[in-house]
């Protein structure tokens, strides 16, 4: 099966008397361990539709399914342990904590949840993870002592730190350099291939379309074109 499935996914947002039609039927699966970027210009519907997968928005009409849940079925609290569960967040301000230090800030999404890790788990992954980003001399600096890669890299791991299956970057090299940028790509495509999370961009970067090996591209709202590279659909009878 499919982790992420959208089946003739409209969304309309009112603006003032009129409306937008920002996504207009759009339909696609993504399978476990892809690397695929969510490509077009500004006002495609990449963000809508990234923020639907992400369980922030809903459909106007159409169905979304996550890990085989079909969203639109879920209560609120469904939602939240879902989103907490099973998605990670990486966003191109970073949306760091500034008074918490690196590990702080890795460590805080596993406060939120109800099932804690056990504090030596907990300690030993987030060790694993600054190890992994790249930041083992800087996990005590607050987040203004750090360059916007570093950032970045803090970014990644705490949106790892929670075990998601699913990653989804909105625009995550916007605010960085294209050196810093093809460097944090080569990252979370590493981490892609260790871990086998799914990372789902949203983007314009040609970087980032050059590296996926899925590649869905928007124009208007709709699925100008898909191209898959080395990966076959995925099996209907794969275990999500």
């Amino acid at each position: 099966m499919a982790i992420v499935e959208l089946k003739d996914v409209h969304k309309i947002y009112p603006l003032g008397k009129t409306e937008v039609h920002a996504v207009k039927g759009v339909t696609f699966e993504i399978c476990k361990g892809d690397f695929i970027s969510i490509a077009g210009p500004s006002g495609s519907g990449k963000s809508t539709i990234l923020n639907m997968i992400g369980c922030i928005d809903t459909p106007t009409s159409g169905t979304v399914i996550i890990s085989g849940q079909t969203t639109d079925t879920l209560s609120d609290k469904e939602i939240t342990e879902l989103r907490h569960k099973e998605i990670g967040f990486i966003f191109q301000s970073f949306n760091l904590i500034p008074v918490l230090n690196v590990y702080e800030n890795i460590e805080f999404p596993l406060l939120l949840g109800k099932n804690r890790p056990k504090k030596n788990e907990k300690k030993e992954f987030i060790d694993f993870l600054i190890h992994e980003v790249g930041l083992d001399e800087w996990r005590t600096h607050r987040p203004n002592e750090l360059s916007g890669g570093q950032r970045q890299r803090v970014a990644i791991a705490r949106a790892l730190v929670t075990k998601p299956r699913i990653v989804l970057a909105d625009e995550p090299t916007a605010n960085l350099d294209s050196v810093t940028g093809e460097a944090i790509i080569e990252l979370m495509k590493k981490i892609n291939r260790e871990l086998e999370t799914t990372f789902i961009f949203s983007t314009h970067d040609p970087t980032i379309v050059e590296i996926a090996d899925h590649i869905i591209r928007l124009h208007d709202g709709v699925v100008a074109s898909e191209e898959r590279r080395n990966r076959e659909p995925c099996r209907k009878n794969e275990e999500t």
